[in-house]
């Protein structure tokens, strides 16, 4: 399993350079930084002997350059929000639960980590596969970001490598794509849309789709869009 942690737009460089330490306590290695604060002495006095790890750290101005060769995105958010941005958020698991979901892949999956003042933005967290929260207190729920990165690391930490490989990233966007034109297809209610095909991303991202399962799934849309329209499907052995 290939881990990669992203920052979006950190704040404060102390957490950035506390996240490197982090990191390399639990010997994980890729980072990579959308929008940083500068990152300047205090990065570096607080990554300590990690700071091979921030001077290596990739930087990038969008999500997109920094998830776009991932086969798996997992976005770290408390489960609680107002009504209207809720089912951006469920389901969560927990790290614990996320270990098991990815012991035995292989592949690279990222783990996303929002800004320390208010998260991740609505359209940030659409693009995430699955969502994990850290189980705390009620009376204090909020936590440090390098904290947070420390606790999910923990628990990553222990994942079983596994010769099972995860879809290609570039195939499965196309299944997003090609279930977006189903919905088209069949004039789906355009007020049910945005949370359908949210739905949908979280349900086949849970299921940590493998090469053949992809190419399975479209296979069925085809045929289910040629016969749609009324086209011939004879020529199509993907299923």
């Amino acid at each position: 399993m290939d881990l990669r942690i992203v920052l979006v737009e950190p704040l404060y460089q102390g957490n950035v350079g506390s996240v490197t330490r982090a990191m390399k306590n639990f010997g994980f290695s890729d980072l990579v930084l959308v929008n940083p604060c500068k990152l300047e002495g205090e990065a570096r006095a607080m990554s300590s002997h990690a700071r091979d790890l921030l001077e290596n750290a990739r930087i990038v101005s969008t999500l997109e350059e920094a998830i776009d060769d991932c086969s798996i995105i997992i976005g770290t958010t408390g489960i609680s929000g107002s009504r209207f941005d809720l089912h951006l958020r469920v389901p969560g698991y927990s790290p614990a639960q996320m270990k098991e979901r990815l012991n035995g892949l292989s592949g690279r999956v990222a783990i996303l980590f929002g800004r320390e003042d208010n998260g991740f933005a609505k359209e940030e967290l659409k693009k995430c596969d699955m969502i994990m929260t850290i189980p705390t207190s009620d009376i204090y729920p909020v936590m440090n970001l390098s904290h947070a990165v420390a606790v999910v690391l923990y628990e990553l930490s222990e994942i079983t490598n596994g010769d099972t490989p995860l879809a290609d990233p570039f195939d499965i966007q196309l299944l997003y794509e090609h279930l977006t034109e189903l919905l088209n297809d069949i004039d789906y209610p355009e007020h049910k849309r945005e949370k359908t095909e949210l739905m949908l991303r979280r349900i086949f991202g849970r299921a940590c789709l493998l090469p053949r399962e992809v190419q399975t799934l479209r296979g069925i849309i085809r045929k289910m869009q040629r016969q749609y329209i009324g086209e011939s499907d004879s020529d199509d052995d993907d299923i």
